[in-house]
């Protein structure tokens, strides 16, 4: 690489630097607009260290939570609380948000883990239905305003859907996207008198080679699994995510209570008279169907049979 190109990109980063900071004041102050506190959304990935080393030298007011989500990564657990611990020894407030409570089939009332989920909700986590974001990532935040760290570079999805401020809601016809940063993206919000939850995305041009330039140059601390050849620290066992075998060599325990989990799954629709064809008559074969995509060309899809209400 020459220096000229050395140079071009160094300037277009300290200039997506210089953009992410004016994103997160105009955050603290459409927040203020209406009375809601700025929360930085921290998952223990790279990309939110980003966020909280550009949050914290913007010089606004903010607190930082994390959604916890039972399927983390222990080396994302603990880098989670010695951030946390760092952040509170300088005064800024962190909070983690456990999952909600759910009645189980027997009718106890249990804080919701991804071990009963899935015999209460009778199938597995898969690329189509991500029930579980829904109770352990989406569940928060609401009546409040939000900074995350997502990219563009992450996928395409993103990219076409995702902008710098969002006003969220629940029906994507009412959603509002803001992709620029002048006076008029303002008043998309500030016209808004109800708390509503919203959401800014301070470093979304971010390339990857950005981010690890970012990294380095700031000597930031990011999850010791990148270290370790992981490209992504989610959950572990992530349907979206090609390179979960890989995860559960690693972590035989989590391999060991999804197969008690879909044990119990699998009683649980012997129970509700839920069809188990040659390819659920185990907790093995139904992990191997959902982590091989190849494992049986002929196999039945369980989202033929979600139940229409929620067991």
């Amino acid at each position: 690489m020459d220096i000229e190109t050395i140079c071009t990109q160094t300037s277009l980063l300290e200039e997506k630097i210089k953009r992410s900071i004016q994103r997160i004041v105009q955050a603290h102050n459409i927040a203020a607009q209406v009375g809601n506190s700025l929360i930085l959304a921290y998952s223990g990935g790279k990309d939110s260290d980003i966020l909280l080393d550009l949050a914290i030298k913007s010089g606004v007011p903010f607190e930082v939570q994390h959604n916890h989500t039972t399927v983390d990564a222990p080396e994302t657990v603990y880098h989670i609380r010695a951030v946390f611990k760092h952040l509170n020894s300088q005064g800024i407030t962190t909070k983690v948000n456990f999952p909600p409570e759910i009645v189980l089939a027997d009718g106890k009332v249990t804080r919701a883990t991804m071990w009963n989920l899935i015999p209460k909700k009778l199938f597995p986590p898969t690329r189509i239905v991500r029930y579980c974001c829904e109770y352990f990532k989406e569940r928060r935040f609401d009546g409040q305003h939000i900074m995350t760290g997502i990219r563009w570079a992450e996928s395409a999805k993103r990219k076409n859907g995702r902008g710098v401020h969002e006003k969220l809601h629940k029906q994507k016809e009412r959603r509002v996207i803001y992709m620029d940063e002048n006076d008029d993206a303002h008043k998309l919000f500030e016209i808004c008198h109800k708390k509503v939850r919203a959401a800014t995305n301070p470093i979304i041009d971010f390339t990857d080679q950005e981010v690890w330039t970012y990294i380095q140059q700031n000597n930031i601390v990011v999850n010791p699994l990148y270290a370790l050849g992981f490209s992504r620290v989610g959950c572990i066992g992530c349907p979206m995510n090609t390179r979960a075998l890989r995860e559960f060599e690693r972590y035989p325990k989590y391999k060991a209570a999804y197969l008690r989990a879909f044990e119990q799954m699998r009683l649980a629709r012997e129970r509700r008279g839920r069809a188990n064809d040659r390819n659920l008559q185990s907790a093995e074969t139904i992990f191997r169907w959902w982590t091989e995509p190849k494992f049986d060309v002929n196999q039945t899809s369980l989202l033929d049979q979600v139940p229409t209400q929620e067991a």
